[in-house]
């Protein structure tokens, strides 16, 4: 299934026993901090208000309950979906969140990478902007014949633009991230969400969007190096 024309590097991780923040090591010996970091650091604390409403009107052991259960999902769908990309088949466990998590891979085969992706370069690949950040993107190819950065995601519900904003500026960070060491000019992104329902939605990033949002991550680069010299 993989047809990369790029000889990929993968990053070393290495996180900060102190504060928990995952950076990167680079061929250069660069150590970046991660595009998730990068996001959480420099989040609108507003932002949390509708979490915290959350969690104080389900109760924190439920709302725990809930984060970690959609954590397992998440992370049996992202191994589905990296071992389709891969042309590895394994045994589906037998157990529930096992099953909900392969058959929402499965959702995002059958409505994305089997209609729409034409061709795989790379799946979970380690990208990197020098001397500002790194991460890592699921998956990295052609979406409908033009090149793209594509993220999987899983959710309770369905989402609605106005709260994925953080994801499509993470999309256009590992974009730029891979123009620069590959010597691309990806200006698309692709967020592919299933539901625990089993519910498909798919968010396109491109054109005038695209700029935008390249700004919104710039400026967020920006402000975290900002922040640490405080």
């Amino acid at each position: 299934m993989l047809d990369s024309p790029f000889d990929y590097v993968e990053l070393e991780k290495v996180t900060d026993e102190e504060t928990g923040i995952r950076h990167y090591k680079t061929p250069d010996g660069e150590f970046l901090p991660s595009v998730t970091t990068i996001l959480a650091q420099t989040a609108d604390p507003d932002d949390n208000g509708g979490l915290q409403a959350w969690i104080d009107w389900v109760g924190e052991k439920k709302a725990i309950a809930i984060r970690d259960e959609a954590g397992a999902r998440g992370t049996i769908m992202h191994m589905r979906l990296e071992n389709f990309v891969k042309g590895i088949e394994k045994r589906v466990g037998s157990n529930v969140i096992h099953q909900q998590g392969n058959n929402m891979a499965n959702v995002i085969i059958e409505n994305a990478l089997k209609k729409h992706v034409t061709a795989f370069w790379g799946s979970e690949m380690s990208l990197w902007f020098p001397g500002l950040y790194a991460g890592t993107t699921d998956l990295v190819g052609e979406w409908k014949g033009k090149d793209a950065i594509m993220d999987f995601k899983q959710a309770n519900k369905l989402k609605t633009p106005e709260v994925i904003m953080n994801y499509k500026t993470q999309l256009t960070g590992y974009g730029h991230a891979h123009n620069e060491i590959y010597g691309t000019n990806i200006k698309t992104g692709v967020i592919l969400i299933c539901t625990k329902d089993l519910q498909y939605q798919e968010f396109v990033v491109e054109g005038k969007e695209w700029n935008e949002y390249t700004d919104k991550w710039f400026n967020r680069v920006e402000a975290y190096y900002q922040n640490l010299d405080k």
